[in-house]
């Protein structure tokens, strides 16, 4: 194939082939091999055919009609972008909208003070027609008002669509790369007497209901936040990312090796009435790099509904204007990049934004039956009710129309943005088993078999795609159905995600959000206080399940958000310093501690990938609600250097002990002695010779005089302590086992502080 540049100035390859008029009736099956990121000879098409149960890629020529093509990333195919007429040297743009349903669709231009432009057309500035074209309705490339990319960068526009029924409405570019709004106001909605109408302004307005922005992606703000808009420094992109690594501080590449802070940047800002941006992240990236934090997932950064955690995402190339936007963002990684942190990005793709009027919902269609962007099965006329041929999959709204080659490329393209212009190192997708197994008619609840196919079929082009693009991405699926294939290769069979984002570890450790009582629960039942057995063994069963799961004693989810019934009472999960003394802080905190230090060390030495939400490491014991998360903010500064100081000390030992040692970020692991009475459970860790071992106990006595087992996968020789969650220095009693600890005939015997977690290393035969 010949290379070229394409009319967007992206790379390009094409080629022609000769065919007899006798095929003229035939359709021909083709593909790309070639050499990239993914290896020599690699095929090049991640995208699947439109059947629900073949997973062939290629696509179709026909003989007679225009060229076949086949777009990697859609992002440039959609929206508002630069192209390159013949012997042009400088960008023009055209806009261009996917609307197959319209009657007509006009470009129209919004004002930089609201940064909205009403349903009766308020706001607009100018207006210009668009005609249909092979890929969509576009800006028509002759007019001059487009002959300049740079006289439209960061200018604010929508497009006015006249939809199969003639009613009009305005809509957001589905594929912007950013929405303006920045505050949590819907103009449109009704009064709101607990909550002030919306100020005219854009820094007041819901992103998800304002006007898209035009962006040129090949450059980025000079400062973190210039303070005006339009922005007027600006660097290249090459110039802002040319000193983006310190050789000093690799960012680690593989799952094993990270340590991750899960952080809602919103949710930062205390004492503000304003949500949290990127400044205040980058602000406490050099305290989580003394803490040992290596990694940090982001929650959903896409532009998403008002001031929330951004799982109701309604844009997916933008981000989040409330916390700062694309530029920020891209300024937070880099910054992250600098002291060796990987970012991680949440990202949901198993519903639209819950309103999403203005964006996905009827874009250019008000009937059912052609809602683009949302699963249906019709006819309309088949149901009792017009919303019952949706499609329901456990998530928040309908399901998404994942058997659209856009939709699903949608996703895929995103991500590939994500990837490749913010150097994002990985991603954890939301609820993954909504695509796979859990779609349901909302009529009648009967399983809907297609769009559990059609939703394999768009995990597998995702995965591929990004694969594709940069094989050491780093993959998570948050999935809780336990199916095999999540974690499988795609050439046999699987799907292909580096590891599952695991709630039963939660489920067993912590407990306080119960979904089975087969679960351990172990802090919550040691919260009340009292000396029942509790089910170390059953950790122990389920820590030996680790290996490819990202493990947690806190995320998002279970900080105060989760609940369930309980004879009769709906009991709310709180933070884990609440939940390990029942609610009852007050003259507790000693436990308190003492039990988080426990459950944070099993986490962070366990053979899982470790992670902890934003403010565990300082005993942050706010609930954090997706509802009121903004009047339960803490000041995580402050804490750690006070209150939580002890507490932050220890998980910073813990964490350089994982890091600084190849047998506990490995994966052999074997469990040596359980007990469920006395409370104690032992694990040990080895990466060829060298071996460590770690003792927990949840008694509330500690065991003076010694606590002796056996295993005969022990060595035998002499072992030291290297970690006591009891030092003084953590706020504990000071217990600890001085000089070498012999280990003969399998038998080790040690003294284990109450409430506490020893770990040992191996130091060779005595």
């Amino acid at each position: 194939m010949q290379a070229f540049v394409a009319e967007d100035g992206c790379p390009a390859w094409f080629a022609e082939i000769e065919l007899d008029r006798s095929d003229s009736d035939r359709a021909f099956l083709w593909g790309v091999i070639g050499d990239g990121p993914a290896g020599p000879d690699s095929w090049l098409i991640p995208t699947e055919v439109a059947d629900a149960s073949n997973t062939a890629q290629f696509r179709i020529l026909k003989p007679g009609q225009p060229g076949a093509r086949y777009h990697f990333n859609i992002n440039r195919r959609f929206g508002a972008n630069k192209i390159y007429p013949a012997g042009a040297t400088t960008a023009a743009i055209r806009f261009t909208v996917s609307a197959p349903r319209a009657q007509a669709v006009d470009l129209v231009v919004g004002e930089a003070v609201s940064g909205y432009i009403a349903n009766d057309g308020t706001g607009i500035t100018h207006v210009f027609a668009m005609t249909p074209g092979n890929n969509g309705w576009q800006t028509d490339d002759r007019d001059p008002a487009f002959a300049s990319f740079a006289d439209w960068d960061r200018r604010l526009y929508m497009f006015r669509i006249r939809r199969d029924d003639g009613t009009v409405r305005y809509r957001t570019d589905i594929f912007a790369r950013g929405q303006i709004g920045g505050g949590d106001k819907d103009p449109e909605a009704a009064p709101d007497p607990n909550n002030p109408p919306w100020d005219g302004t854009r820094q007041d307005l819901d992103g998800t209901k304002s006007c898209s922005i035009v962006i040129d992606p090949e450059r980025v703000t000079a400062v973190l936040n210039e303070g005006v808009f339009p922005e007027t420094l600006w660097l290249s992109d090459a110039e802002f990312w040319a000193d983006e690594h310190s050789p000093l501080r690799p960012v680690p590449q593989q799952l094993r090796d990270l340590v991750i802070y899960e952080l809602h940047v919103e949710g930062l800002g205390f004492g503000r009435p304003t949500p949290g941006t990127f400044a205040d992240a980058i602000a406490m990236l050099d305290d989580l790099c003394t803490l040992g934090i290596n990694a940090i997932e982001l929650l959903p950064t896409a532009e998403a509904q008002g001031w929330s955690w951004g799982y109701g995402t309604s844009h997916h190339f933008a981000t989040e204007y409330a916390g700062g936007g694309r530029d920020e963002l891209k300024h937070f990684v880099r910054a992250c990049h600098r002291r060796g942190i990987a970012v991680l990005m949440d990202v949901v793709y198993n519903h639209w934004v819950a309103d999403a009027e203005r964006c996905e919902w009827q874009y250019d269609s008000a009937s059912p039956e052609t809602n683009r962007y949302y699963w249906y099965e019709g006819p309309e006329n088949r149901w009792p009710r017009p919303d019952d041929g949706y499609v329901d999959n456990g998530s928040t709204g309908f399901a998404p129309n994942y058997r659209d080659e856009l939709v699903r490329r949608l996703f895929a393209s995103s991500a590939l943005v994500f990837l490749t212009e913010f150097h994002i190192d990985g991603f954890r997708v939301d609820l993954t088993q909504a695509f796979h197994r859990d779609n349901v008619l909302h009529g009648n609840g009967a399983s809907c078999p297609d769009a559990n196919r059609f939703g394999t079929k768009m995990l597998r082009e995702w995965v591929r795609t990004l694969r594709l693009a940069k094989p050491s991405v780093m993959l998570v699926a948050e999935d809780h159905s336990g199916w095999p294939a999540m974690l499988e290769a795609q050439d046999t069979g699987g799907i292909g995600f580096d590891a599952i984002w695991w709630a039963e570890w939660y489920h067993n450790l912590i407990g306080d959000s119960q979904n089975s009582p087969d679960n351990a629960r172990l802090l919550y039942v040691a919260g009340f206080g009292d000396d029942r057995p509790l089910a170390m063994s059953k950790l122990g069963q389920v820590l030996m399940q680790s290996r490819t799961r990202v493990i947690y004693h806190e995320s998002h989810d279970q900080a105060g958000n989760a609940s369930y019934t309980e004879n009769g009472k709906e009991i709310f999960s709180a933070r884990t310093i609440q939940v390990a003394v029942n609610g009852q802080l007050d003259g507790n905190q000693r436990w308190a501690e003492a039990r988080c230090r426990v459950v944070a060390g099993l986490t962070l030495l366990a053979p899982g990938t470790p992670m902890f939400f934003m403010g565990e490491e300082v005993g942050a014991r706010e609930p954090y609600r997706y509802n009121d998360w903004m009047r339960h903010r803490e000041d995580f500064a402050t804490l750690g250097a006070t209150t939580g100081a002890a507490l932050r000390r220890f998980y910073r030992d813990a964490i350089w002990l994982r890091r600084s040692r190849a047998t506990l970020r490995g994966v052999d692991v074997a469990i040596v002695h359980a007990h469920d009475t006395n409370r104690v459970l032992a694990f040990q860790r080895w990466h060829g010779d060298a071996h460590m071992l770690v003792v927990a106990s949840l008694a509330n006595q500690a065991f003076e005089q010694g606590y002796r087992f056996s295993s005969l996968s022990l060595p035998d020789g002499a072992w030291r302590e290297v970690l006591n969650s009891d030092a003084t220095i953590y706020g504990g009693q000071g217990g600890r086992n001085a000089g070498a600890i012999i280990c003969s005939g399998g038998t080790i015997d040690l003294r284990i502080p109450a409430v506490g977690i020893v770990v040992l290393e191996y130091l060779g035969p005595a």
